[in-house]
């Protein structure tokens, strides 16, 4: 059964988004390396590739307005462009490559497009600068050809430009680095044949092709000679075109040519058969067998699809967990029947598939943080620009691989903070050359595993966080009163960078100084259930490290009651466990501490921070379980009834009308049916930071 129409239309769209976004990227890359190697051809072709590949496709998907300004902007991606005009052909390819993104966003939501005439006005310029674009005599004279065509030839030349048609004798080179001279030729032949009527060529057919290095053609064609020569400059397949217009003044007399065709048809019949045999040959009966012939080596999948499979396996192990309990009850009641044995190898096994199968769905999920960093060396120098400053970028880890949803998470927060680090951190050259740095500021992105969880540190070699500053802002905004921000110690002051409405800047611009940076960046590592944690040293720059989970869809957790209530919290989050005895908790200004060796901790219950109701009564105890959470630099106790156990849970999310409170990251349940609320422990920390001073937490 056929899909209708509009849903092969919906599915060619959703793959053009797809390469478009991957093709704008491209774009960025290959300007970034024009700005550094504006002499570099292999860049231009580059260019040329990506744009000639975005005119094609946005056209076959009907986006007319998108192909024309790529087939505007492919007319001056040109050597000649790039020696006369290098730094200007470099903002035209970025400014593009913007454009596009936004043109494309407006298709993607039926939204009104951007206007192009700043665009359209840069190609202009381009153009019509003197010298920038070599005519095409001038670009093309050093081809050589030498156009032998036959008598017969000649004459249909002459006929075609006596009956007033234009006629052109083209030369075409073939790129050196293409390995396939015979398809070369055929994807020649095509663009000849679509421009107008191939009168002779030169080679004949594509077993000559492979050992020649130029393609010459007679073309009587209505199209205009910068038309040919933009349709024959194919990328990666053609490197130099020479085109000359046939004059009547070059052609013989021909009043006996009827006479003369005649007289020559029956001879050229034969060589004009085998020669047709031999293109019908050459040519594919499927127009699509040559994409055919090349077998990808990646998939693209919708990742709502990789998301249900996870959920699928989730409910396996849920499976495996009741199949263990079940068995476990059979082993107790029924211990020497045989049928025991059998059930304990088919279980082992299913295990031991689950897993495997388990870890392979996650890798697929998986997919490296280069992705994301592909996008800030346009970043870093678009706002070292702005501000007037030199920046370069260093990235290293690239290869460290993440669930793609927190990839896509993680975007947001870089871009703030890769940005504060060139407009706050980087100080301008004359600063830096007194005292001693380099002019060329430097921002690092790295990235590495650590445990169960990623981190992604971004670092600059600038001026660092002035504490002092930080407090007398974090007072004007009336965060804090003057004596609680003196008594602050040096990392919470830091921590202040976070706060809603927090700015260091001292006027507003269009990169910083509105306060939102920062609190947007916490915003989403609490969302992740992840940490960000800020290190300075005054004069030698800052360091903030992202620290996320490597994955949301299953988690290795320490499961403890309170209350009667079955609560999970992050294996990675722990720190160790101890037992205290009521005597050792202590009072200060109204809340619990305890002295754990040399340090102050302070203690959490979750049914004073939550009003958590207890579903059953717990008889009083001597000794109390004490699980110490480490989150950042931070570390707390949580007084617990009891222990559990270490369990692989698979996160569920739970809905708003279920869960009203923040504390709870979400849920899974064990083989035996039972509940497992699932602590949020950056939700915990801000919640007891809003509750008491930060200094309270050692």
């Amino acid at each position: 059964m056929s899909r209708p129409p509009d849903d092969r239309s919906s599915e060619l769209r959703a793959l053009f988004f797809e390469s478009a976004g991957e093709l704008l990227q491209s774009l960025n890359e290959a300007g970034l390396e024009l700005e550094a190697r504006p002499a570099d051809e292999e860049v231009i072709r580059r260019l040329r590739r990506a744009v000639h590949t975005l005119k094609g496709d946005s056209a076959a998907c009907g986006f007319h307005k998108l192909s024309e300004l790529a087939h505007e902007l492919e007319d001056v991606l040109s050597p000649q462009v790039a020696q006369a005009r290098g730094a200007d052909l470099v903002e035209l390819v970025l400014a593009a490559a913007d454009c596009f993104g936004a043109m494309l966003t407006a298709y993607q939501r039926n939204a009104k497009l951007p206007s192009l005439d700043a665009l359209r006005a840069m190609i202009r310029r381009l153009r019509e600068e003197p010298g920038a674009v070599a005519s095409p005599a001038e670009d093309t004279a050093h081809l050589p050809a030498r156009f032998a065509w036959t008598e017969y030839e000649q004459l249909m030349i002459s006929e075609a430009v006596h009956r007033g048609e234009p006629v052109y004798n083209i030369a075409l080179r073939i790129d050196p680095n293409s390995l396939m001279r015979a398809a070369a030729f055929q994807l020649i032949r095509n663009v000849l044949h679509g421009s107008g009527t191939v009168i002779a060529l030169r080679p004949e057919d594509n077993v000559a092709a492979a050992t020649v290095d130029i393609v010459e053609a007679a073309l009587a064609s209505g199209q205009a000679e910068e038309k040919l020569l933009h349709h024959c400059r194919i990328p990666s397949i053609v490197s130099d075109v020479r085109i000359e217009r046939v004059s009547a003044a070059q052609m013989p007399e021909h009043e006996l040519l009827g006479d003369l065709l005649e007289a020559q048809a029956a001879d050229l019949a034969v060589s004009a058969a085998g020669g047709a045999e031999i293109v019908g040959a050459a040519k594919p009966a499927n127009p699509r067998s040559a994409a055919a012939a090349v077998a990808e080596s990646t998939l693209r999948v919708d990742a709502a699809r990789i998301d249900t499979v996870m959920n699928l396996v989730g409910e396996l192990i849920i499976g495996k967990s009741m199949l263990n309990r079940t068995l476990t009850e059979f082993d107790q009641k029924h211990a020497r029947d045989p049928v025991r044995a059998k059930l304990a190898d088919a279980m082992a096994f299913q295990a031991r598939i689950l897993d495997e199968l388990h870890k392979c769905v996650l890798k697929i999920r998986m997919v490296p943080v280069e992705q994301l960093f592909r996008r800030f060396p346009r970043v870093v120098r678009d706002v070292a620009k702005q501000c007037g400053k030199d920046v370069a970028l260093e990235v290293s880890g690239q290869n460290t691989d993440l669930d793609k949803s927190i990839l896509d998470s993680l975007a947001e927060p870089l871009m703030h903070l890769v940005r504060n680090a060139v407009d706050h951190g980087i100080e301008p050259a004359d600063a830096r050359l007194t005292v001693g740095k380099p002019a060329r500021g430097t921002v690092y992105l790295n990235a590495y595993h650590q445990g169960t969880q990623v981190v992604i540190e971004v670092r600059d070699d600038g001026r660092g966080i002035d504490l002092a500053l930080v407090r007398t802002r974090a007072v004007e905004k009336g965060i804090l009163k003057a004596d609680e921000a003196q008594r602050l110690s040096d990392q919470d002051a830091l921590n202040l960078i976070f706060e809603s409405g927090f700015t260091t800047a001292s006027e507003i611009t269009e990169v910083s100084g509105r306060g939102i940076g920062m609190d947007v960046v916490r915003t989403v590592m609490d969302r992740l259930k992840g940490t960000v944690q800020v290190s300075s040293q005054k004069g030698r720059g800052a360091t903030f490290q992202l620290r996320a989970p490597l994955t949301l869809a299953s988690i290795q957790t320490l499961l403890f009651r309170v209350g009667g209530r079955l609560f999970a919290v992050p294996l990675s989050s722990v720190v160790e466990i101890t037992r205290i005895t009521e005597v050792e908790i202590h009072k200060v200004d109204q809340r619990e501490v305890l002295r754990l060796r040399e340090q102050i901790l302070t203690l959490v219950r979750l049914n004073h921070l939550s009003h958590l109701r207890s579903i059953e009564s717990q008889p009083a105890k001597k000794k109390n379980f004490v699980i110490v959470i480490g989150a950042a630099e931070k570390r707390f106790g949580m007084v617990v009834d009891s222990l559990v156990g270490e369990e692989e849970l698979v996160i569920k999310a739970l809905p708003g009308e279920i869960v009203s409170t923040d504390l709870v990251s979400g849920a899974s349940i064990l083989g035996d049916g039972t509940v497992v609320l699932i602590l949020n422990v950056p939700a915990i920390l801000s919640r007891l930071a809003r509750a008491i001073p930060l200094g309270a937490i050692a």
